[in-house]
C-alpha cells in the first residue's frame, strides 16, 4: 500500500495531525516551563503532577502509540517463536519453514523495537513509507504466510492479522486502514478458496473467512474512532494548557510591573508567590524561597498573625488594615494591606484545591499621599468654582471702595477705606492664585532659553524690590554661558521664580549675596535652578507642610505660594523640592527646581537689504 498520497501530505493525514500546532518539529511540547510560581500545596499535588506530566510530555500521542505498537510487535514475535519451538518439540513432524518464518519475524520485530532509528522517526503525525512497510507491511506478509503454513497443523493464524489491522486503524488515515482491512479479508477468502480446491468442505471455511473479514472491518472502524477521540482530547488538553501558560505569562508580566505588592500565602502562612514590589516592601533583596513562611522572620510576625486570624475568621476589613513590620535593617515599615481569598473547590477528593490568601500591600505613606492628592484635587475643583463666584462681587466691592475713597476727607474714614482696600486686594490675590492652579488643559509651551530668561526675570524682580545690582547687592546670580533650553511657560516660570525670590528675601538677611540664584545643566538631560537664602533653617515641623495649600508661617500670607509653585512645575513635567544644606554652607535654605532640558530651535536667518 502506498501511504504517501496527496492527502497524507497534509497536517490532518491522521487523527493526530491537528496536534502539530502545539508541538515542535521533534514532537515535544512548546509549552514553556518558566512561570511566576510557588511550591505545590499538598491539596493540589495531583493537579500539579498531571499538569506537569502533560506539559512536559515530549512526544505526542501519535509517537507514543507508535512506540507501543513496535514494542508489542517485538513481544508478540518472541512469544510466537517460543510457541512454534514448543510445537516443534512436541511434534517433530512440524515444518522447519514455520520455525524459520517465526524466527525471522521475531528478529525483525526486535530490531525495529531496539533500533527505532533504523526505520526513521515518523514525519509529523503520520507514518512514512519506510515505517509503514517495516511494520504494517511486514506484519501482513508474515502473518499471512503463517496463516497458510499453520493450516497443515490445524492451527488458525487469522487472529494474528488483527495486529496490523489495529495498528493501521490507529496510526493511518481511515481510507488507508479500511483498504488494509479489505486486503486482509481478501487474503482470508483466497485461503478459503484454496481449501475448496483441495476438496475440503468450503462452506465452513468461507463462513469463517467472512466473519473474520467483518470483524477486521469492525476493529478498523472502532480503532480509528477511538484514535480520533484520543487525538481530540489531547488537542484540547494541550490547547488548554497552552492558553493557561499564556495567561500565566501575562499575569506574571502584570504582577511584575505592578507598583502594588502582591503576596500569595497559604493556610500555614507559607509564601507561595511574591512579586518584586512585595519583596521590596518586605525588605527582601533576592527571590523568596518556596519554603519561606511569614513566621520565619521576627519582623513579619504582625503580618503572619493577621493572616492566621483572617483564615480563622474568614474576614478582613473591606477598606484594608494597617500593619507595621520591621525590615531586616531594623527600621519600621508601615504597610496598608488588603486581602482576598481564592475560592478552592470544596470536598475531600484528590482534585480539591487549596484556598489561598492574596495580599495586596502598599507603603502607608504612598496610600496617604494618594488620598491627600485626591482630596487636594477635589478641593481645587471646589475652590475654583468658589473663586469664580467671589470674583464678581469682589470686583464690585473694590470699585465701590475706590469711588468712596474719592469723597472721604476725614483721616479715620480714610483708614477704614484703606483697610477695606488691603483686604480686598488680599482676597483678589487668593482668587487669582486659586484660579491659577485650577484644573484645565495645558498646551505644550515653546522651548524657552532658561539662561536668558532667568537673567531678565532676576533683573526685573530686583528693580521691583528696589534692590541694587552688582557688587554689594543682596542678590547674587550665577548663570552659565551656554543657552539652556527648557519646556516651561514663560509666565508660569516667572511666577515660580518670583515667589521663591520673595520668600528668600523675606526670610534672609540684608547682607550682600543673601539671596543666591544659580542655573546649571547636568549630564542627565536636566536643568536645575537653585534659589537659596542665608536665613535661619526652616524648622522640621514647618518643612513637612511647605508645599501644602493654605499653610503659611505669616499671619498675612495666603499659604498658596509654594503650593502653586509645585502645581505649576508638575504641569510641565518639572519638580520642586526643599533641601537644607550642610551647616558649613552660608545659604542653608535651598529650593531646587528641576526641569527637562530640550533643544532650542535654531534662529531664523535674517534678510539684509
Amino acid at each position: 500500500m502506498n501511504t504517501s498520497t496527496s492527502r497524507a501530505q497534509g497536517t490532518e493525514s491522521t487523527w493526530f495531525g491537528t496536534i502539530d500546532g502545539v508541538t515542535d518539529d521533534d514532537g515535544s511540547s512548546r509549552l514553556d516551563r518558566g512561570e511566576w510560581r510557588a511550591s505545590d500545596a499538598p491539596d493540589s499535588r495531583f493537579l500539579s503532577r498531571q499538569a506537569r506530566r502533560i506539559a512536559a510530555s515530549g512526544p505526542s500521542a501519535f509517537v507514543r502509540l507508535y512506540r507501543v505498537f513496535i514494542n508489542a510487535r517485538a513481544l508478540l514475535g518472541v512469544v510466537l517463536l517460543g510457541a512454534v519451538l514448543l510445537i516443534s518439540a512436541l511434534a517433530p513432524s512440524a515444518q522447519t519453514s514455520l520455525v524459520f518464518l517465526c524466527a525471522v519475524y521475531a528478529g525483525v520485530a526486535l530490531a525495529v523495537a531496539l533500533f527505532p532509528r533504523w526505520l526513521g522517526a515518523p514525519v509529523g503525525n503520520r507514518l512514512g513509507r519506510r515505517q509503514w512497510l517495516g511494520t504494517i507491511g511486514v506484519d501482513v506478509a508474515a502473518f499471512g504466510l503463517l496463516h497458510l503454513l499453520s493450516a497443515d497443523f490445524g492451527l488458525n493464524g487469522a487472529a494474528l492479522l488483527v495486529m496490523p489491522v489495529l495498528m493501521a486503524g490507529v496510526l493511518t488515515p481511515r481510507v488507508h486502514a479500511l483498504g488494509l482491512a479489505a486486503a486482509v479479508a481478501l487474503l482470508l477468502l483466497v485461503q478459503s478458496l484454496a481449501s475448496l480446491a483441495a476438496g475440503e468442505e468450503p462452506y465452513l471455511k468461507l463462513t469463517q473467512a467472512g466473519l473474520a473479514g467483518a470483524g477486521l472491518f469492525l476493529v478498523t472502524v472502532l480503532a480509528n474512532e477511538l484514535a480520533g477521540r484520543l487525538a481530540r482530547e489531547e488537542l484540547t488538553a494541550r490547547g488548554s494548557l497552552e492558553l493557561a501558560r499564556q495567561q500565566a505569562r501575562l499575569n506574571r508580566l502584570v504582577l511584575e510591573e505592578m507598583q502594588e505588592g502582591v503576596l500569595v500565602v497559604d493556610r500555614r502562612t507559607r509564601l507561595r508567590a511574591a512579586n518584586p514590589a512585595a519583596r521590596a516592601l518586605l525588605g527582601v533583596s533576592g527571590p523568596i524561597g518556596e519554603s519561606s513562611t511569614l513566621d520565619a522572620k521576627a519582623g513579619w510576625q504582625p503580618l503572619a498573625q493577621a493572616v492566621g486570624q483572617a483564615y480563622a475568621q474568614r474576614d478582613w476589613p473591606a477598606d484594608g488594615r494597617d500593619i507595621t513590620l520591621t525590615t531586616p535593617d531594623g527600621h519600621p515599615r508601615h504597610l496598608h494591606t488588603r486581602l482576598r481569598f481564592t475560592q478552592g473547590q470544596a470536598g475531600g477528593s484528590e482534585l480539591a484545591l487549596e484556598d489561598y490568601a492574596v495580599l495586596f500591600i502598599e507603603d502607608l505613606r504612598t496610600v496617604q499621599a494618594r488620598v491627600r492628592q485626591e482630596k487636594l484635587a477635589a478641593m481645587g475643583r471646589v475652590s475654583a468654582g468658589i473663586a469664580h463666584e467671589i470674583r464678581n462681587p469682589l470686583t464690585a466691592i473694590m470699585q465701590a471702595n475706590a469711588l468712596l475713597a474719592e469723597d472721604i476727607e476725614l483721616p479715620a474714614q480714610r483708614l477704614l477705606v484703606r483697610m477695606v482696600d488691603d483686604n480686598a486686594q488680599r482676597l483678589k490675590r487668593i482668587v487669582d492664585d486659586v484660579l491659577e492652579v485650577a484644573p484645565g488643559e495645558t498646551s505644550a509651551p515653546a522651548p524657552l532659553d532658561a539662561s536668558a530668561f532667568v537673567a531678565a526675570a532676576c533683573s526685573e524682580w530686583a528693580r521691583t524690590a528696589q534692590l541694587q545690582l552688582g557688587e554689594g547687592s543682596p542678590l547674587r546670580v550665577d548663570l552659565p554661558a551656554e543657552a539652556l533650553g527648557v519646556e516651561f511657560d514663560a509666565d508660569h516660570l516667572r511666577r515660580v521664580l518670583v515667589n521663591l525670590l520673595d520668600n528668600a528675601l523675606r526670610h534672609g538677611t540684608s547682607q550682600p549675596g543673601a539671596v543666591w540664584v544659580r542655573l546649571a545643566g547636568d549630564g542627565d538631560g536636566l536643568v536645575r535652578l537653585l534659589v537659596a537664602s542665608d536665613g535661619a533653617p526652616i524648622p522640621p515641623e514647618v518643612e513637612r507642610h511647605l508645599f501644602e495649600p493654605f499653610f503659611s508661617s505669616r499671619s498675612r500670607g495666603t499659604g498658596l505660594g509654594l503650593y502653586i509653585c509645585r502645581e505649576l512645575c508638575e504641569r510641565y513635567g518639572a519638580s520642586i523640592e526643599y533641601q537644607q544644606r550642610p551647616g558649613t554652607s552660608r545659604h542653608r535654605n535651598a529650593f531646587w527646581v528641576t526641569m527637562r532640558r530640550v533643544t532650542l530651535p535654531s534662529p531664523e536667518p535674517r534678510l539684509h537689504a
